[in-house]
């Protein structure tokens, strides 16, 4: 729903000027300094958080992506030996990782908000489509963040076999999840410096590692492929699931420092952490090791680091992957958790999921999360992955949909980055990913497609179910237009600032009859609600 706005109802604000997504219903005696409130952002009495800079940035984008090489041993195996697993993680990042992340700088700059990828579906598509996206690639989240304290326990348990029991196991699981969601409430900027130095524990036992083997490397046995039992399946999703989720990073968008400035060079550096903590293990572990690629399953990196540096070597490992679950549960979490207050704050859900803490987290969103974390552990690691490929796959094609619609709907979009092609040129950067989305879909299971066909069954109906609970007013909305501020804190002064579409608005319509004619206005051009 977008105003039909008489922008000289609201004061003339200085050196700002008048506020493009003033209320005109509001009444003209509004105090300047609370409309100026309005525009940043900010409600009376509002404590600020301290917002995510450049290297906690960088270590949420890794642990949203990769965390460290555990869990890539299964390539090897799938791949019937070393070579198409290297090759994959020099070739995939080229055709699918850097796509992907110039797409999410692009796009993320643009729309510095919380909800970040649900508000370019809505910008593109319409809010229909911008809310199955939110709900997909949140469900997805919450079901890969259950494996990780389960893998954390899974880790844990070979030095306390304690932990094989249920009766120890069960408390283990809740007491885990429980302080890891307590430290998302504290605030991002705790989880971020978290996240930086889990992943220096995590990463530099490999580094050791890497320089221990290079006596020792035996190039040919890069080399080693059998094409006749490759497992081309389970190649392909642990190729995806360990190259995805660059997305992630944009839910948290309005919590970001400077994001036209960061976000770029956050993915940038991520991008290149993530290919060398992959590369190098695998360098090292398949280069100085003759053993069979059956024996390259989860967990193998511990024993490669017993017979390359020592036992001690293999604690350090052990050690660091239980860091890398932690560190992966608190990126996940954080991401799910925002994503869900952005959406609030578009009119998609309930206010209460907007609703922050002293901390400036949002506490309902958290807890939410973390909810469906206790109830999702029970499902097997293979399942979760299968099936987060393949609502990942669809959101994504909606993403990469979404970007190519935004570049011919919106050409003048302002985009403090943009990637540095034409409309053309841009569609054949996204030809590449989408083919391998559609690849990893074609792969699926049948119970897969069955399990993703419900969910997205359920998507379709809440819709029309939260619109009917809003027009009913059984539960509290926001009405309030979503506020998009400019995309650096710099370009605040400009009088040309513009909103940059019609999901800068209340996305869930609320078409009771003395608003319908306020619907008008969406068929008006942008350039009616610029600045004066």
């Amino acid at each position: 729903m977008l105003f039909t706005a008489d922008i000289s109802e609201c004061p003339e604000v200085p050196e700002f000027g008048r506020p493009s997504f003033c209320n005109p219903l509001k009444k003209k005696k509004k105090k300047t300094r609370d409309c100026l409130k309005l525009w940043m952002g900010e409600e009376e009495g509002a404590k600020h958080s301290p917002k995510l800079t450049l290297l906690p940035l960088i270590a949420l984008i890794f642990y949203d992506v990769s965390g460290g090489p555990f869990g890539i041993e299964d390539s090897v195996r799938a791949g019937a030996g070393p070579l198409l697993s290297l090759l994959g993680f020099m070739i995939f990042p080229l055709i699918w990782s850097i796509p992907e992340a110039l797409i999410t700088a692009e796009l993320s700059t643009s729309f510095p908000q919380n909800g970040g990828y649900v508000i370019w579906i809505s910008s593109a598509f319409g809010p229909f489509w911008g809310f199955q996206e939110g709900f997909w690639k949140w469900f997805s989240g919450v079901m890969d963040n259950a494996l990780y304290p389960v893998l954390f326990l899974d880790y844990l348990k070979h030095s306390l076999p304690i932990f094989n029991h249920l009766a120890a196991r069960v408390p283990a699981l809740l007491g885990i999840t429980v302080s890891l969601t307590y430290l998302n409430y504290r605030g991002l900027h705790i989880v971020g410096f978290s996240a930086v130095s889990l992943a220096a524990f995590s990463l530099f036992p490999f580094l050791v590692m890497g320089i221990i083997s290079i006596p020792r490397l035996q190039p040919r046995q890069w080399l080693v492929v059998d094409f006749e039992k490759v497992d081309w399946r389970g190649y392909f999703n642990s190729m995806f699931w360990n190259l995805n989720y660059w997305d992630k990073a944009s839910t948290l968008a309005g919590e970001v420092e400077n994001p036209s400035k960061t976000f770029p060079k956050a993915l940038l550096g991520a991008v290149v952490l993530v290919v060398l903590s992959y590369l190098i293990p695998l360098l090292a572990g398949t280069g100085t090791l003759s053993s069979s690629y059956s024996q390259w399953t989860d967990g193998y990196f511990a024993e490669v680091g017993m017979l390359v540096g020592g036992l001690w070597l293999k604690w350090w490992i052990q050690a660091a992957a239980a860091m890398s679950n932690l560190g992966l549960f608190e990126a996940e979490m954080s991401g799910d958790a925002f994503q869900l207050l952005g959406m609030s704050e578009m009119g998609m859900l309930p206010a209460i999921f907007a609703s922050r803490s002293k901390y400036g987290t949002p506490t309902v969103s958290i807890l939410c999360s973390a909810t469906g974390v206790i109830f999702l552990s029970w499902m097997s690691f293979q399942e979760i992955l299968e099936f987060l490929n393949f609502l990942y796959s669809i959101g994504m094609l909606l993403e990469l949909a979404a970007f190519i619609r935004l570049r011919i709907k919106k050409p003048d979009l302002h985009r403090p980055y943009r990637v540095p092609l034409q409309t053309f040129g841009a569609t054949m950067l996204c030809l590449p990913p989408a083919l391998l989305l559609v690849l990893v879909m074609c792969l699926a299971s049948a119970k897969t497609f069955i399990v993703s066909g419900i969910v997205i069954i359920i998507g379709i109906l809440l819709y029309p179910v939260l619109v009917h609970a809003k027009n009913r007013k059984w539960a509290h909305f926001d009405d309030i237009e979503h506020r998009v501020l400019p995309s650096d804190h710099q370009d605040m002064a400009r009088p040309s600032l513009e909103v940059s579409d019609e999901a800068s608005v209340s996305l869930l319509p609320v078409l009771t009859p003395s608003e319908v004619n306020l619907e008008v206005s969406e068929t008006l051009p942008d350039e009616a609600l610029k600045l004066e």
